[in-house]
């Protein structure tokens, strides 16, 4: 149907236009339909009540030929990783919490403090310290840190389960503003952060790392060292070698906020 219709057509075409209206066309559907320019439809139906029709979900396609590889990739990855490292005995699980804790943990001497997002992770640390040191289970806190529009208390009953510290042990929340340009939540639990305040375990796990660090056995990354000097380790969680005391203090606190918060949406 053209522009060049008659009087009788374009009655027609006016009526359907309306029909369509009414039944939650778009402007830019009708036009389409009816072979006419969308300023006439916008003409012919100004006075129609109008209803937008739900928009119907895409059928969901199957995985490409890419996503296919993507996943047998790391499905034969995840094999070969659980059987090169086989069953680990307990110098293994100490040497890996250190390491665990070395890369998350907070450095500043007077307590230990590990912030993840990772349940997985959260869980693994948790054994560990439990295992490896004598630990005051009443003196464990947990703290969240969560976006505004998240269900506090569904999160806390999520993370005392991995944890196995009681909600009555946490702290009040730390509560987020979503960033509106992340449409998707990523961690609907938030992020956790549990601290044990004792001196002498934060000190004992430092020596843990310290050892785990200056072990023999890997010659290329000693005659590195010894060609290009590097600076000390200094206590805190720096985000990098060798910064002060002074830069480093507080950052752990936020943590979770930049690195975990900040993709949450």
């Amino acid at each position: 149907m053209s522009e060049a219709m008659g009087y009788r057509g374009k009655v027609e075409a006016q009526d359907r236009a309306r029909r369509l209206r009414a039944a939650g066309r778009t402007l830019a559907d009708i036009a389409a339909e009816l072979g006419v320019a969308r300023s006439s439809v916008a003409l012919w139906v100004r006075d129609v009540e109008y209803a937008a029709r739900p928009r119907r979900r895409a059928r969901r396609r199957g995985p490409n030929v890419l996503q296919r590889r993507k996943a047998a990739e790391i499905e034969a990855m995840d094999s070969d990783g659980a059987a090169r490292l086989g069953h680990l005995g307990r110098q293994a699980r100490l040497a890996a919490g250190a390491a665990l804790y070395a890369g998350e943990g907070a450095k500043r001497d007077g307590t230990v403090s590990f912030a993840n997002s990772d349940p997985a992770m959260m869980r693994f640390f948790c054994v560990w310290l439990r295992e490896f040191f004598e630990i005051d289970e009443s003196r464990l806190r947990v703290r969240l840190y969560l976006h505004e529009g998240l269900d506090l208390a569904e999160a806390s009953a999520f993370w005392s389960a991995v944890t196995n510290i009681p909600q009555q042990q946490f702290q009040a929340p730390f509560r987020a503003t979503p960033d509106p340009t992340i449409r998707t939540t990523k961690h609907v639990y938030g992020c956790c952060h549990v601290r044990y305040a004792s001196t002498t375990t934060h000190r004992a796990i430092m020596g843990l790392i310290r050892a785990l660090l200056s072990c023999g056995g890997w010659s290329g990354v000693a005659q590195s060292a010894e060609r290009w000097p590097v600076k000390p380790m200094v206590e805190g969680p720096s985000p990098s070698p060798g910064a002060s005391l002074g830069e480093q203090d507080g950052w752990n606190e936020r943590h979770c906020a930049d690195e975990d918060l900040g993709q949450l949406g």
